[in-house]
């Protein structure tokens, strides 16, 4: 399984559409990164694409009326998350618009969540 690198625009992007609030934290993972609250991902960055973890309903409304594509690699997609339509990452403000507010939708719901507890140091 090939892990494709974002590239520095897209990580430009990627941070871009991301909330800029203090409860964010935003990650290297893989080559790639990986937006958390409260140590849970809300948006992830794999290659160019952008994925999300909604709510249930938010999940079934973006899947239904957009073009969103399997968030993460081919043979074994991440489970709970959607990628944005690629064509959210062209240029454009209103691509980038449409882009932020599910991502700050994912911010939303995954800051409800509990925490994630601290893993347990190795021994």
């Amino acid at each position: 399984m090939e892990m494709p690198k974002a590239s520095e625009a897209d990580k430009a992007h990627f941070r871009a559409v991301v909330p800029e609030t203090p409860e964010v934290v935003i990650k290297p993972m893989f080559g790639n990164l990986g937006a958390f609250v409260n140590g849970n991902m809300f948006a992830g960055l794999f290659g160019p694409t952008i994925g999300v973890k909604l709510a249930a309903s938010d999940k079934e409304l973006l899947e239904s009326t957009e073009r969103t594509v399997p968030f993460g690699p081919a043979e074994r997609p991440m489970a709970g998350y959607t990628g944005l339509p690629e064509i959210w990452n062209a240029e454009g403000d209103g691509d980038k618009a449409r882009a932020r507010a599910w991502v700050e939708k994912a911010f939303e719901h995954v800051a409800g969540l509990p925490p994630k507890s601290p893993k347990a140091p190795k021994k």
